[in-house]
């Protein structure tokens, strides 16, 4: 981190851009599992995805956008029900799709991250029992040999799951009997999924290797925060383990891995506490916390040691953009200082390039690009000018 007399100057050659995933911004995902618990009879799910912002046809529109903001990278998912809708069937049309994807990013410049798995899956994979089932490992890394010509030339990095603790929480969830994803933190992941979403990450970068060696592979972490209150530490880090650290402990032989941070959890002798009483919330009701990228930062470093971090994704869900500049500059002063103390973090994402479906409702808004849900129009918002801009001058302004 260089300081200079206009403030801090991120690395060359940082990771600047911002994130979305495939089902919250395509469209019409119809062979996925969520588009299934989106229309059965009975569906808790308050809002069907449909066309969601269309990206399945306008993803040049977003990248055109992205380019001209002043970012540089952009981290996309593809969608394994789309490439895969029923079992070994590879659909070449849907591969030449999101080719077409990483071509295009790179001709305008946009470094491309490509995650593989991030959160649905093929209808026909959950249906025989998900991440649970036995081979489930096998299936996956079946899937991920198959997307070689998307990701074998041009792509730099590789997510192989995004948030695989929330997927393993999900897991008991559903156990449970209920059916969306639930709050950060409860309730203890199920112990078959964790196992299985390890191993299908470990053999997934074997794959990815095997594709391109020049790939650098990681997975990206829910990173919640845990802040233990007094007399509380051992039953955090007892809290935490399970929900986070395994999963954070499992990349230790991996290229880089991500850090994902929105808000922190505060944990009592008995578990987690509520935010304080009149604290600042967001859209989907976390604490207005940007310090937390910070703290995510220190704790991953702290476990898995020599690993470089990326920051995949971070933002905040208002309907006040400018709110969501102030977030950022803290969560951004929170990355400079952490690359001041000597931590080895690579890059910093968005979270979300465009307002999307937020797994079961368009209300909480994290975009930094507006779609109209009836047009498809795109209206960059003043944070994203704002955050581009530092994208061309990496240089954060200090704090007055």
């Amino acid at each position: 981190m260089n300081v200079t007399a206009d403030g801090l100057r991120f690395p060359d050659g940082f990771l600047w851009g911002a994130s979305t995933a495939a089902h919250q911004i395509e469209g019409n995902n119809v062979n996925s599992d969520w588009w299934h618990m989106e229309h059965e009879a009975g569906t808790t799910i308050a809002e069907p995805s449909g066309d969601a912002a269309d990206s399945y046809h306008r993803w040049r529109e977003d990248m055109d956008l992205l380019a001209q903001l002043g970012f540089t990278d952009y981290r996309f998912s593809i969608e394994w029900a789309r490439i895969e809708p029923a079992p070994g069937h590879f659909s070449t049309a849907e591969i030449a799709h999101y080719r077409r994807m990483v071509d295009g990013a790179i001709a305008r410049g946009l470094r491309p991250m490509v995650t593989l798995h991030h959160f649905t899956v093929p209808r026909w994979f959950a249906e025989g029992g998900g991440w649970s089932a036995d081979g489930a490992a096998d299936l996956f890394e079946r899937y991920v040999r198959a997307t070689a010509p998307i990701i074998g030339t041009g792509v730099r990095h590789v997510c192989t799951i995004n948030e695989p603790n929330m997927i393993a929480v999900a897991g008991a969830v559903r156990k449970l009997g209920a059916e969306a994803p639930p709050a950060l933190g409860t309730p203890l992941p199920d112990k078959a999924t964790t196992d299985a979403l390890i191993q299908a990450h470990h053999r997934a970068r074997v794959a990815v290797k095997a594709i391109s060696a020049d790939i650098q592979v990681g997975w990206s972490i829910a990173n919640q925060v845990y802040q233990a209150l007094p007399g509380a530490e051992a039953a955090t880090a007892a809290y935490a383990h399970p929900r986070e650290d395994i999963f954070i402990e499992a990349a230790r032989d991996d290229d880089w891995i991500g850090v994902q941070s929105y808000t922190r959890t505060r944990i009592g002798p008995d578990g987690p506490i509520p935010a304080p009483d009149g604290v600042e919330r967001t859209l989907i009701g976390w604490e207005f916390y940007p310090q937390a990228v910070g703290h995510a930062l220190r704790h991953t470093a702290e476990i898995i040691g020599d690993v470089p971090l990326i920051v995949t994704e971070n933002g905040i869900a208002t309907d006040d953009d400018t709110r969501r500049i102030d977030y950022t500059t803290g969560a951004l002063r929170e990355v400079a200082a952490a690359l001041e103390d000597g931590l080895d973090i690579h890059g910093y994402l968005h979270w979300s390039a465009l307002d999307n479906y937020e797994w079961g409702s368009y209300k909480p808004t994290f975009g930094l690009i507006a779609v109209d849900p009836d047009t498809f129009e795109r209206t960059p918002k003043p944070s994203a000018a704002w955050l581009g801009d530092l994208g061309r001058t990496r240089v954060l302004p200090r704090a007055v």
